[in-house]
């Protein structure tokens, strides 16, 4: 089995970042990809701060630190991942924006040894394999947020993905990034969001039927299950656009009532109310 040393990430966004982050700290050279190389240098730059932080702390040594971002590249090209041995799409989630990235990836990296992964929160990988055209080296591979902090990553065969793949990845995850994994069948959602949508969900429609306040709400589950974070809190963590997109691929799979995104989200989502990435969604995250 060929050691995975050099990662390609494309979408230097949230998740894209984190994912270069645990990368790059686990001795990787990584090639960060965006549509313009302004975002890919943003992604980077938000990869710095996060690093600079964990330095701080003392989470992190600076010489360390040092080694983590020299090894990180970006680009908009994305014909510069075509010798990385794994690229990781970690673009917006929908589906055709992430159909037609594999089918560039499937023409870009060109290596059968190579492996294309998916950090798809719910779309099925299947999908995905095919428009690649090498099914059997497609995987997803699902992160969580914030990925530096959270310890699980979902390893996702379709029915095409060759055990020797699935194998890959799984050892990639668990021996050099350190994360605890679980597989997950090939259906909409996996095996976290498949659970945690329709609680948070439920959590929006009561707050949308006036049951109660989001205040309310997130204080009953935290004090009162002793959850660590409320469901309304965590939705916007997570963007309120994905937990809209989640659902509505969940739904799309189930056509159960539980999994559609109920109307004060999408009146939300269309107002541009995201949650923390745009300063408000259920709460205020406003600066000063």
């Amino acid at each position: 089995m060929t050691a995975i040393k050099h990662v390609g990430v494309v979408g230097a966004g949230q998740m894209g970042r984190g994912i270069t982050e645990v990368c790059a700290r686990a001795g990787l050279h990584v090639t960060l990809c965006d549509v313009t190389e302004d975002r890919a240098r943003a992604g980077l730059a938000g990869v710095a701060d996060s690093l600079l932080k964990a330095e701080k702390r003392g989470a992190l040594a600076p010489e360390d630190r040092a080694h983590a971002l020299a090894g990180i590249s970006v680009t908009d090209d994305l014909s510069r991942l075509s010798g990385a041995d794994l690229v990781i799409e970690a673009a917006v989630e929908d589906e055709r924006a992430k159909t037609a990235l594999f089918r560039q990836l499937g023409e870009v990296v060109t290596d059968p040894a190579a492996v294309l992964a998916s950090n798809t929160s719910s779309i099925p990988i299947a999908r995905l394999a095919a428009a690649a055209g090498r099914p059997e080296s497609v995987v997803g591979l699902h992160f969580f947020n914030p990925v530096p902090v959270m310890p699980l990553v979902e390893v996702v065969p379709s029915l095409h993905t060759s055990k020797a793949t699935e194998l890959r990845v799984r050892t990639f995850a668990s021996e050099i990034l350190g994360k605890d994994t679980i597989v997950a069948q090939d259906r909409a959602g996996f095996v976290v969001n498949s659970l945690l949508i329709p609680y948070l969900l439920a959590a929006v429609r009561m707050v949308g039927s006036g049951t109660a306040t989001a205040e309310d709400i997130d204080t009953g589950m935290t004090a009162g299950c002793a959850h660590p974070m409320g469901p309304l809190r965590l939705a916007d963590l997570i963007g309120l656009d994905t937990v809209a997109a989640i659902g509505e691929a969940l739904y799309e799979e189930y056509r159960e009532p539980l999994y559609a995104p109920p109307p004060l989200l999408r009146r939300m989502v269309e107002s541009g109310l995201l949650g923390r990435k745009s300063g408000q969604g259920f709460f205020s995250y406003q600066t000063a």
